[in-house]
């Protein structure tokens, strides 16, 4: 489908949104590195390449004439302005397929104008027979540090109990732009209910903007410290593997889902999908940490890199010798290893949201926070259905059979 013309705002400007070559959408990727944290690994074009069943769209949207080739160099389309990634979900019989653009888009969200390029989204994904588009907007809603959330804990207690120590306005404009546009929050139907988000809402980040390594020594909590050094003196050697080690890595994962009571439902191949596309886009993208004791794996874990932001993605560890620490000793190699590579935040992934030391899901929590980052809420992901009675029953239809897969 060609780029759509599209006249924004109270005045005549003119802009183009369609389809961008892949060099051009990483350009622009690139280019906002210096201006923020930069986007998430899930909006990378590489990340099309990790999910098999979904049909992969790259998207960009700008200033011009729309007339040129997508390919950014000012021939009838200015540079983009904003981008995205966009995964087709097919709905089985039908011709209808669900827009996903995973922590996307890739956008200046603080502009007010957002109709500018959301209106001519929703247009093309209609064009490309999409019923239904879920996105996943960058700003943060709320943060608590360690402290904070350290003496709220108790019995059935949980974020949403305690008073956050931060919230970012922009986040709550934005939430309030996209209600006022019919955009449902995932999880917050008219029931309570509704869809989860696939992205966790919840997640631990460790600040490093402007902080020394003995700043983040300092900043890890005693338990932290005793068991880096532990496994230190244990003998923990924490080194850097290759491709050829995610067959371990895979061994101990499923080791891990079966005591910790969870199922990612994702095979070997996945893995090794994931790292041959991400580090062909960007040597060292995705890394992979083995701690070893006594010449055995003990544990596994993964990082990956995009421009200014880190990821512990996936962790993995034994049954046995667990009292040697190795998971602590890895995370604090990749926190290192970050801080040195010039990011400025560390993104521990997700957390659960409950502070009932009781509940099983805690531990995780808990052990997070030992780093002395902090829990951010995010957005959170949000749906719409596009227009048409039949888009929006297929689009509960879709919701239903998400639920029973």
């Amino acid at each position: 489908m060609s780029a759509l013309l599209v006249t924004a705002g109270c005045g005549p400007r003119q802009a183009w949104l369609g389809p961008v070559s892949a060099d051009t959408y990483r350009s622009f990727l690139a280019s906002r590195t210096g201006q923020a944290l930069g986007p998430s690994f899930l909006q990378c074009p590489s990340w099309a390449l990790v999910k098999p069943g979904w049909r992969p769209r790259l998207l960009g949207w700008g200033a011009g004439d729309g007339s040129g080739d997508g390919s950014g160099d000012g021939s009838g389309r200015g540079e983009p302005r904003g981008v995205a990634l966009v995964l087709l979900r097919q709905f089985p019989g039908t011709r209808k397929s669900f827009a996903y653009l995973p922590e996307g888009p890739v956008t200046d969200w603080s502009d007010p104008d957002i109709d500018a390029w959301l209106t001519p989204l929703l247009r093309h994904l209609r064009g490309l027979g999409a019923f239904a588009v879920r996105i996943g907007p960058s700003p943060a809603h709320r943060r608590w540090d360690a402290a904070a959330l350290k003496s709220a804990t108790g019995l059935g207690r949980r974020l949403s109990d305690v008073l956050a120590c931060e919230v970012d306005p922009l986040g709550t404009v934005v939430a309030e732009r996209l209600r006022a546009r019919g955009w449902r929050r995932c999880g917050e139907g008219p029931d309570g209910g509704g869809d989860a988000d696939a992205q966790p809402r919840h997640v631990l980040r460790v600040p490093l903007a402007g902080r020394r390594a003995d700043d983040l020594w300092s900043g890890l909590n005693q338990e932290w410290r005793r068991n880096i050094r532990k496994a230190r003196k244990s003998g923990v050697e924490v080194t850097v593997g290759g491709a050829a080690d995610l067959p371990e890595f895979f061994r101990l994962l499923r080791i891990t889902e079966e005591r910790d009571g969870f199922r990612l439902g994702r095979s070997l191949e996945y893995y090794q999908r994931q790292y041959a596309a991400l580090n062909a886009e960007q040597p060292g993208r995705m890394r992979l940490y083995l701690a070893r004791h006594e010449g055995e794996v003990l544990a596994a874990h993964t990082m990956i890199t995009v421009g200014r932001r880190a990821w512990y993605q996936t962790g993995a560890s034994a049954d046995h010798r667990r009292e040697v620490r190795p998971s602590n000793a890895l995370q604090w190699r990749m926190l290192q290893d970050a801080h040195q590579q010039g990011a400025l935040e560390y993104d521990m992934r997700g957390v659960p949201s409950t502070l009932d030391p009781e509940d099983r899901a805690f531990g995780l929590t808990r052990w997070k926070l030992g780093t002395g980052g902090q829990v951010v809420e995010t957005l959170g992901e949000w749906e719409t259905a596009l227009d048409g009675t039949a888009n929006h029953t297929l689009y509960r239809a879709f919701q239903l059979y998400l639920a029973r897969r």
